[in-house]
C-alpha cells in the first residue's frame, strides 16, 4: 500500500471535464494506442429487451429474480417482467432528484438478502449537488418500492457537478462498495485523488448490516490512520463510473473515466485494499500534466486506449452467464463515445484475447449490467437495454 500524503500542492493544466451522461464538453479526440489493438470478432450478438426509456444507466437484478431492474437517471426504477416492460416504476424519486450531466439517480444496488429484508440501496444526486446513498425497501407489491421508507446511509458533499462516481454494489463479502469521483471540474483542482482524508476520488467499502446507518469493517486498510478516513477501499481514481466483481476469479474491475487521452480498466484481487490507482499523478500508464511523476506504490492499469479510440470508458462486466460459453471469462466494455463493444480475458495478471465483436450500432453506451441468471445487458442513450445473446441465437 503506498503512503499518501493528505495535503498535497495544487496542480493546474488546461484540460477540459470528460461528461459521462450527456458528453457535455467532452474533450476532442487525441492519439494514442491501445496496450494490445483488438482483434475483430463475431459469435456475439445483442437483442432489445426494453426501449423508450431515458438515460437507462444501470441494469440489474436480486438474487434468484426472474425480473429485470433499469434504473433511468431522471430518478426512476423500471422493471422487465415477462419479456415486457412495466408502465408504472418500482421507484419514482424523480422530485428528489438533481438530473442533468453527470448528475442524476446513477446507482442501483440490491441487498444480498433482499428476498427476506426487501432492502435495497441507491446512489443520487440531491438537489444541492451533494452523493446521497440511500435505502429503500419494497412494499406489499413486489413490482413497487414504499417511497416512503427512505433512509440515508450515507452523504458526501460534491464540489462541482462532474465526475460524480455513481456506482453501489455488494461484493462477495457482503460488504457495499460506492465508487466515488474526485469531485469534478478538471485536473483534480482540489488533488482529492492523492488524498486519502476526504472520500472523494475512491472507492469506499462499508458495512450496512454492522450497525446504523453503517459500519467500518475492521479489515478496510486505513482503519486507524488519523490522516485517512475509514470507509475507503482503495485511492487514486478520477471517475470510477461503473465497477464490478468476479467472483468466480476473485477480480474486481473498475473502469476509471480518463481525462486529456487515455481511458483505462483496472484489475485488482478482491482481497486486497489500499491500492492507489494513481490520478491525478498518472492518466492511464502515462504521467500526468508536465515532466514525469513518481509511480512508486501505484497500481497501473492493464488495458488503456487512446482518444482515437474513444473518450470516456463504460466499465463492463465479465461475463458468467451460459448462453455464450465460448466468452465466459472475458470482460465486455464499451466507450460513451466509441460505440464500440470489446472485450479481454484476465489470466495469470495480464489482460489477453483483446476482441472487439462486430453488434452494429448501439449507440452511446451508458452501462452494463446482469440479470440473477448472469446474462449481461448494456444500455444505451438512444433509450434501449441490449442482451448479449449468441450470433443468430
Amino acid at each position: 500500500m503506498r503512503k499518501v500524503n493528505v495535503q498535497t500542492q495544487h496542480r493546474r493544466w488546461l484540460a477540459g471535464p470528460v461528461i459521462v451522461a450527456t458528453c457535455l464538453g467532452c474533450t476532442p479526440a487525441g492519439q494514442g494506442m491501445n496496450i494490445s489493438e483488438p482483434t475483430t470478432d463475431s459469435g456475439v450478438a445483442l437483442e432489445v429487451v426494453a426501449q423508450g426509456l431515458r438515460n437507462p444507466v444501470y441494469v440489474t437484478a436480486p438474487a434468484n429474480d426472474a425480473r429485470l431492474f433499469i434504473v433511468e437517471q431522471p430518478g426512476r426504477i423500471r422493471v422487465v417482467e415477462g419479456n415486457a416492460l412495466r408502465s408504472e416504476p418500482f421507484l419514482d424519486i424523480e422530485n428528489r432528484v438533481r438530473d442533468g450531466g453527470e448528475q442524476g439517480l446513477l446507482g442501483l444496488a440490491f441487498h444480498p438478502d433482499y428476498a427476506s429484508n426487501g432492502y435495497f440501496y441507491v446512489n443520487y444526486t440531491i438537489q444541492d449537488g451533494s452523493t446521497r446513498i440511500e435505502r429503500y425497501q419494497v412494499s406489499a407489491d413486489p413490482n413497487r418500492a414504499d417511497v416512503n421508507s427512505d433512509k440515508v446511509i450515507i452523504q458526501i458533499p460534491q464540489p462541482y457537478g462532474n465526475h460524480n462516481g455513481g456506482m453501489v454494489l455488494f461484493g462477495p463479502d457482503g460488504m457495499l462498495y460506492i465508487g466515488m469521483g474526485d469531485g469534478g471540474s478538471a485536473n483534480d483542482p482540489q488533488d482529492n485523488g492523492q488524498n486519502a482524508a476526504t472520500l472523494l476520488g475512491s472507492l469506499l467499502r462499508i458495512d450496512v448490516d454492522g450497525g446504523d446507518p453503517y459500519a467500518i469493517p475492521n479489515d478496510n486498510p486505513f482503519v486507524g490512520n488519523p490522516q485517512a478516513r475509514d470507509e475507503i477501499w482503495a485511492i487514486g481514481l478520477r471517475n470510477p463510473w461503473r465497477f464490478s466483481f468476479d467472483s468466480q476469479d476473485g477480480l474486481l474491475y473498475i473502469g476509471d473515466v480518463g481525462q486529456n487521452a487515455w481511458e483505462e480498466v483496472h484489475v485488482a484481487p478482491l482481497d486486497v485494499g489500499g491500492l492507489n490507482y494513481g490520478w491525478n499523478e498518472m492518466e492511464g500508464r502515462h504521467c500526468f500534466g508536465m515532466g514525469g511523476c513518481d509511480q512508486t506504490g501505484l497500481t497501473l492499469p492493464p488495458v488503456e486506449y487512446g482518444h482515437d479510440n474513444g473518450c470516456s470508458v463504460i466499465g463492463g462486466i465479465v461475463y458468467r452467464g451460459t448462453a455464450l460459453a465460448d466468452v465466459a471469462g472475458h470482460y465486455f466494455y464499451s466507450d460513451w463515445c466509441g460505440g464500440w463493444l470489446r472485450s479481454f480475458r484476465y489470466v495469470n495478471g495480464a489482460a489477453t484475447a483483446h476482441s472487439e465483436w462486430a453488434v452494429g450500432d448501439i449507440g452511446n453506451v451508458l452501462t452494463f449490467g446482469e440479470d440473477a441468471a448472469r446474462n449481461v445487458y448494456i444500455g444505451s442513450q438512444n433509450g434501449r437495454v441490449y442482451r448479449l445473446i449468441p450470433d443468430g441465437g
